[in-house]
Parts: C-alpha cells; sequence; structure tokens
C-alpha cells in the first residue's frame, strides 16, 4: 500500500475519540474517516455508525492527512512508536492531534517523527456540537494545517486556542466542569423533589435552568456576580438561597474542587 495522504484517522474510538469522530463527520460529510482501536468490536460498531472504515494503526499512519490521537497517556508512547516508521517514510507529513492528557507537545514531538503536532482537550458536550475543545499548537504547525482542524471540529461547539502552559488549568475547568454542573443540576434537582416536584420535572427545569444561565452568562456579557444580583430581590427567596449556599461555603467548595482536580492534571 502507498503513502496516498489522504483522510482522517481517528486511533482510539473512545467516548472521547468517538464524539469528536462523530463531530467531524457532520461537519465534513463526504470525509473519508478511519478508525482504529484496541477492541476491533468498539471500532467497527463505530466505522458503522459514521460510514467510516475500520482499519489499523498502521493504515492511519500510511494514509490520513489527519490523525486524531484518543488514547490513555501512558498508552501514547507505543501508539507513537508502532506508527513511527510509517509517519517517518511520508514526504508529506500529516498532523497529529493529541487528546492526552499531561503529554506536553515536546513529548509529542519527540516520539512524532517530524509531523506537526497540536494538543487539545475537549469536553463531553462536544457530543451534541454544545462543547468547549481547547487547543494548543506546536511551532512546526503551518497554519492552513490549523485552519484545516478548526474547520473540521467546527461543529463540536466553542474552539478556544491558548498557551499550552495554560492548558492544565483550562483543562479543569472546561473538561472537569461538566462533571461539577451535572452534580449542581443533580442537587438542585434533589431539591426539588424534597419540595413535591415530581423527579423528571425536577431533572428537566434544573438541566434548562443551567443551560439558561449560562447562555444569558455569555450573550449578556455581563458579569456572573451581576446577573445573580438581578435575581435577588430584597428580603427574597433568592438572597435567602445564597445566604444558606455561602454559610456551607458553596463557592469555597467549587474553588477547592478546580485546585484538587488540577493538582493532580
Amino acid at each position: 500500500m502507498g503513502y496516498v495522504d489522504e483522510g482522517i484517522g481517528f486511533v482510539g474510538a473512545g467516548n472521547m475519540g468517538a464524539a469528536l469522530a462523530r463531530a467531524v463527520r457532520r461537519q465534513l460529510p463526504e470525509a473519508e474517516i478511519y478508525v482504529s482501536n484496541r477492541s476491533p468490536e468498539k471500532a467497527e460498531k463505530l466505522a458503522e455508525e459514521l460510514d467510516a472504515a475500520h482499519v489499523d494503526n498502521q493504515w492511519i499512519a500510511q494514509c490520513c492527512r489527519m490523525i486524531f490521537l484518543g488514547v490513555k497517556p501512558d498508552v501514547v508512547p507505543a501508539v507513537l512508536k508502532e506508527m513511527g516508521p510509517d509517519l517517518k517514510l511520508r514526504e508529506r507529513k500529516p498532523l497529529l492531534i493529541s487528546m492526552a492528557a499531561r503529554v506536553s507537545l515536546g513529548e509529542l514531538e519527540e516520539l512524532a517523527q517530524g509531523c506537526p503536532v497540536i494538543r487539545i482537550m475537549p469536553n463531553t458536550p462536544v457530543s451534541i456540537g454544545q462543547g468547549v475543545t481547547l487547543y494548543a499548537a506546536g511551532e512546526k504547525v503551518p497554519g492552513s494545517a490549523k485552519a484545516a482542524l478548526l474547520e473540521a471540529l467546527k461543529s463540536s461547539g466553542c474552539l478556544v486556542g491558548i498557551p499550552e502552559s495554560q492548558m492544565a488549568a483550562a483543562g479543569v475547568v472546561a473538561g472537569c466542569g461538566p462533571a461539577f454542573v451535572d452534580l449542581f443540576i443533580e442537587a438542585l434537582a434533589d431539591g426539588g423533589v424534597y419540595c413535591g416536584l415530581p423527579r423528571d420535572l425536577a431533572v428537566r427545569l434544573a438541566a434548562e435552568m443551567t443551560a439558561g444561565a449560562a447562555r444569558l452568562a455569555l450573550e449578556s456579557g455581563r458579569h456572573p456576580g451581576a446577573l445573580k444580583d438581578a435575581v435577588c430581590s430584597p428580603g427574597g427567596s433568592t438572597i435567602r438561597g445564597v445566604r444558606q449556599l455561602e454559610a456551607a461555603a458553596f463557592r469555597g467548595a467549587v474553588i477547592e474542587a478546580v485546585i484538587a482536580s488540577m493538582g493532580k492534571s
């Protein structure tokens, strides 16, 4: 098989890799997409869903112009070592896009056989086109390659370029944040149930409210504190609830959660 430089490859068909593959398919319906995975069954299932091809890592290394690495950080060196001989022979190097946390651009470039490298950190809402994907590009990445990646991921949601030095902290806010918000939604719904609402209605109201409040913060450009103040009438029910949250160190607990997650990252 020759080095044909076509298509988009996904090495790893886990939750995040599959979510991005779906986003790329939505944005580029005519693209040739190839999927590999340690579990062939998982790769076959995703390939069938996306009208893609299930191949091995060697095929992707030989034939794809854009390669997404969706494997765990400790597996990245072994995967790139396996793909290395084929990547080395490529005259026109493919763009490697790594989703692996804690594996730096420098480490990736040492393993990438001269391929330009971009680190990305998507979050779970990319699966519905409402996600945040952080990205940091290596020095060897040409503008055209970065533009092609951003175009491919356009339907995944918001794309935010940051210095790599900020990747860990931004990844906690954007990547761990959905779990914190889900916990808040669940707790808010629990409170509604305690006060007499049916569970399904309480969850829906909590989730819809959270989505709307987030959209208002983004579109209004107002500080979250000002938006909070606008809901708090003097002596009203909302300020009473805010007082209770402050008494329980709600904001402090959230800050400490970010710091704790940052320590792991």
